[in-house]
């Protein structure tokens, strides 16, 4: 009897303090997915909104600064906005920006109305135009980022947002390209209680992909918000319980244009590569019904293999996937550089992606807790 009320009183602190870690993530992505971030990009001063909630909480927590001169780390590029009109009519129909059509990143200005012209079964061109302008008919709309602009426009319209043929469209987009503007890594670390000389490290990208116009943003739950908040949870964990080795987390900007503030990172030669343990980089982890996929396993099949047997002897997710080298994230610019690094993501679950659906009240955070638990475990092998 004492046994199983000793085993009731452990699995309630246990599933308590982890579900009070999800209500804490729950927090971080409401924020950060919020208007007050206007999807954490260049409009409206988002990325920057962002930058300084996540300083914030790491100030907060007690994490220390990674930098001399504190948490951030400046870099530059050019980045195209629409930080004006994004108007468009489809036969004298006016349609909802984000959800019926999203303009194409690299567009430039363009104001008029034109008649279109069949090219194929998913593709119109207007005719008489200034600038070659093309409507695109897709399945799914998904957005990006340029960090230029180009004497063109391309409109890409959701097949279900028209009953009609096409025969006329009438626009009005602004664009403007922002010279040189300026993004934030955010670095910090916690000290080893054993060995401050060698590193494990913890990355993901808080950058998503800003505005479309004056009101219609990305909120980016899953991408990235979902990154975010399990490094900030796992700053909080690592206060708990100390890390045998220094522990830094590193938020990324630059990610969706292009993974520049992790090359930036890299390049600046801020921190000994050869000193790092391994690095984790951490994307898309909202969801999980399928288990989730590890970029760079193929490579480093032994911590692979390790990962795998703590999964199996905790019985924590349904799968894990593996791929080999991929450029698709953050963790990129350190496999180049002779780093040992995991891209992992979570698979499964709702199928919102770079676009306005993908919000913090659909993200399940179905696996939430047990990545986490396989993340700690496997960073306490080493």
């Amino acid at each position: 009897m004492r046994f199983c009320f000793l085993l009731l009183v452990f699995t309630f602190t246990y599933s308590t303090a982890f579900s009070q870690d999800t209500l804490y993530a729950r927090e971080v992505i409401k924020y950060l997915t919020s208007k007050k971030c206007f999807g954490r990009g260049y409009l409206n001063n988002g990325l920057d909104v962002a930058a300084k909630y996540i300083a914030g909480e790491l100030k907060a927590n007690k994490a220390e600064p990674f930098f001399t001169t504190g948490y951030f780390q400046w870099f530059d590029f050019n980045v195209n906005t629409f930080p004006g009109k994004v108007n468009v009519k489809i036969n004298n129909k006016l349609l909802k920006p984000g959800v019926d059509y999203i303009i194409s990143p690299e567009s430039g200005s363009l104001k008029g109305k034109y008649t279109l012209q069949k090219k194929d079964s998913i593709t119109y061109v207007a005719q008489h135009c200034t600038v070659p302008l093309t409507l695109r008919i897709k399945k799914k709309l998904t957005f990006s980022v340029a960090t230029n602009s180009v004497a063109a426009a391309v409109v890409e319209l959701l097949n279900t947002s028209s009953k009609t043929l096409p025969a006329s469209i009438d626009v009005n987009i602004e664009s403007k390209v922002l010279t040189k503007y300026i993004n934030k890594n955010i670095c910090a670390f916690i000290p080893g209680k054993i060995n401050n000389d060698t590193m494990m490290v913890f990355s993901a990208h808080y950058d998503h992909l800003g505005g479309m116009g004056k009101a219609t943003y990305f909120p980016g739950a899953n991408d990235n918000a979902s990154g975010v908040s399990v490094l900030l949870n796992l700053v909080k964990y690592y206060q708990k319980n100390p890390p045998k080795y220094k522990t830094v987390f590193i938020f990324f900007a630059g990610e969706e244009a292009g993974l520049l503030g992790s090359h930036y990172f890299v390049e600046s030669k801020v921190m000994d590569l050869t000193k790092i343990k391994f690095l984790i980089n951490l994307d898309l982890l909202g969801t999980g019904d399928d288990g989730i996929m590890v970029v760079n396993g193929y490579t480093f099949e032994k911590q692979f293999n390790m990962l795998e047997s703590i999964n199996k002897e905790k019985q924590l997710l349904k799968e894990i996937k593996k791929r080999g080298k991929a450029s698709n994230s953050d963790h990129y610019w350190f496999s180049e550089a002779g780093v040992p690094c995991f891209f992992i993501y979570t698979l499964g679950g709702i199928k919102a992606y770079h676009d306005v659906f993908d919000v913090a009240k659909t993200l399940p955070l179905t696996e939430y807790v047990d990545v986490f638990k396989l993340i700690t475990e496997f960073a306490g092998k080493f």
